[in-house]
């Protein structure tokens, strides 16, 4: 027992058995804990296989503008970021890189960098006004109308995300995600755009990022709905996220998939976390329970048995009993449920930006938090790269990682990385090196992954397409491969050599051995002589003061 000032009497929650470390994970850690800096940093020359999707993201609200244009309703976002004081500078969403206005430069763009696919989201709002479809705006409809047709015109894949946060400001007063009547009106709303886009788009996302939704919405507050309800929201709010996910696929798989024969997956986040040491089992445990509440939150229901992982169900069970509640904070599936959300994904769709160390530690009881249930900390990992983003620092060796977790976790998935890139500072407009490094190191390991650990790596979609407006950051920082100069009411657009990089990546597959590199490896002739060398003022000394003589000899 231990009390703290409040006098709260506290009992400390006891870690899992070293026994018990899952065995799949344990496979990642031990193959790749041999590894020495210096072979994280060897290059890897190689290509990915015909068919690869190379991509490029956005999503609706960070570039479209036209926040009110044409019947288009409020969202949350729109709500939060016009409330001055929120986001730096006061920016918002409300011009942004005003693509509602410019179809034709962002196809431009695309055309010019011969990318296979372009994610991007449907602004729900746009369609629905109201969030219903009795609310329906055609000229939203026509918009991206539009923009599915250039896009097919010029060869390149929709690969379209149904919601990415721009939740109608109407649902989030009946409690928007809390409230379990948003499953049913998700589906409308899903429904619609399967009928009306899925005679061209073949690739659909339903979520991104459901963690965040659920934790950095419902959990910490910090962006819209900017509830703060750490302990218990965030996981109803799952809970329903991922009910509303099952659902969706379900209509597809029902009503249109013989006809339109697309794929529905989901994209998820997550950071490789790294066990501060190897050797020592309840690190190992607590790495393997941060990947488990980040990523396993939603991919254990979905790609495994339908239910969540023991890790979660466990911890949060018995902190749920310890604090005196009479049922876990985590709320439990019926079997039925379980039925229905098992298998509800096509391939596995994964965002990912950096990677950290985590070791275990005992949190405090009396603080009811999905962060605290995890009992574990997160640290910078070795050989981070700072970015413009504190908490995204580059790290790419733990990508090669997180994907081998992925395919030993999951059962061999085929994976598309639905979201990857860096983030530089406002004073970089073309010249972006650091992106330069990071799109090679970066998608380098992915191709490690693939063609040395045989993990199914079928997509890179980096992020993004151009500067946007970066939620939080507002205008602060970029992760385009465009310039965008927001000072000017046209929005033009301008490539940066990154954008240059990646387009020879893409026309090259990967990274092929050429004639420059290829020339530098080969043998000797037969009988060419090997050697060492000396002289003698180097190896010889005569220590007078002890009247010692020294000789070395090379031998």
């Amino acid at each position: 027992m231990e009390t703290y000032e409040n006098k709260i009497e506290i009992t400390r929650l006891p870690s899992l058995p070293p026994s018990e470390i899952p065995s799949k994970s344990k496979v990642v850690w031990e193959k790749f804990s041999p590894q020495t800096k210096f072979e994280r940093q060897l290059y890897h020359y190689g290509t990915f296989p015909e068919g690869f999707h190379w991509g490029v993201s956005s999503s609706a609200y960070q570039v479209e503008g036209g926040w009110n244009a044409d019947g288009k309703g409020p969202s949350v976002w729109d709500t939060f970021t016009q409330k001055p004081g929120n986001i730096p500078n006061n920016d918002n969403g409300d011009v942004a890189c005003d693509s509602y206005n410019k179809i034709d430069e962002d196809l431009h763009m695309l055309r010019a960098l011969k990318v296979k696919t372009y994610r991007f989201s449907l602004s729900w709002p746009r369609i629905f006004p109201n969030g219903y479809k009795s609310s329906l705006n055609q000229k939203g409809v026509d918009y991206y109308n539009r923009l599915i047709d250039g896009l097919i015109a010029n060869n390149i894949t929709p690969m379209v995300t149904l919601y990415h946060w721009d939740l109608p400001q109407v649902l989030q007063n009946i409690n928007g995600w809390d409230n379990p009547e948003m499953i049913n009106i998700f589906n409308e709303y899903c429904d619609f755009c399967y009928a009306t886009f899925g005679d061209r788009v073949k690739f659909w996302i339903t979520f991104n990022e459901p963690q965040t939704i659920a934790w950095s919405g419902y959990g910490l507050g910090q962006i819209p709905p900017n509830v703060n309800q750490p302990g218990d929201a965030p996981y109803r709010v799952a809970h329903n996220l991922l009910k509303a996910h099952a659902q969706v696929y379900h209509t597809y798989d029902e009503k249109y998939r013989a006809s339109q024969g697309g794929l529905v997956s989901i994209s998820l986040n997550a950071e490789w976390a790294e066990p501060l040491d190897i050797n020592v089992p309840r690190e190992v445990v607590a790495a393997d329970r941060t990947l488990q509440f980040q990523l396993g939150w939603f991919a254990h229901p979905i790609f495994k048995n339908g239910d969540y992982p023991d890790a979660m169900k466990w911890q949060v069970g018995n902190k749920s009993e310890l604090q005196g509640l009479t049922e876990s904070r985590l709320p439990s599936f019926t079997d039925e449920d379980k039925a229905f959300i098992q298998g509800t994904a096509d391939v596995f769709c994964m965002n990912t930006y950096t990677t950290k160390v985590v070791r275990h530690v005992t949190s405090r009881l009396d603080i009811e938090s999905y962060e605290t249930d995890q009992d574990a900390e997160k640290d910078n990992a070795d050989g981070s790269i700072n970015t413009a983003v504190n908490e995204q620092k580059a790290v790419a060796w733990g990508l090669r990682r997180l994907l081998n977790w992925l395919k030993e976790e999951y059962g061999d998935p085929e994976i598309y990385i639905t979201e990857n890139g860096v983030a530089t500072g406002i004073d970089i407009t073309v010249d972006d090196t650091d992106r330069i490094f990071f799109l090679n190191t970066y998608i380098d390991e992915a191709l490690k992954a693939h063609n040395l650990d045989g993990v199914r790596v079928k997509g890179y979609i980096a992020s993004s397409l151009m500067d946007s407006f970066e939620w939080l950051k507002g205008y602060t920082v970029g992760y385009g491969l465009h310039y965008v100069n927001f000072k000017l009411s046209s929005r033009p657009r301008s490539p940066k050599r990154s954008a240059h990089l990646y387009f020879d990546i893409m026309k090259n597959n990967g990274f092929p051995l050429t004639e420059d590199v290829e020339m530098l490896y080969g043998h000797f002739p037969e009988g060419f002589m090997w050697s060492t060398a000396s002289a003698s003022y180097q190896v010889q000394s005569i220590l007078t003061n002890e009247t010692e003589f020294c000789l070395s000899y090379l031998l």
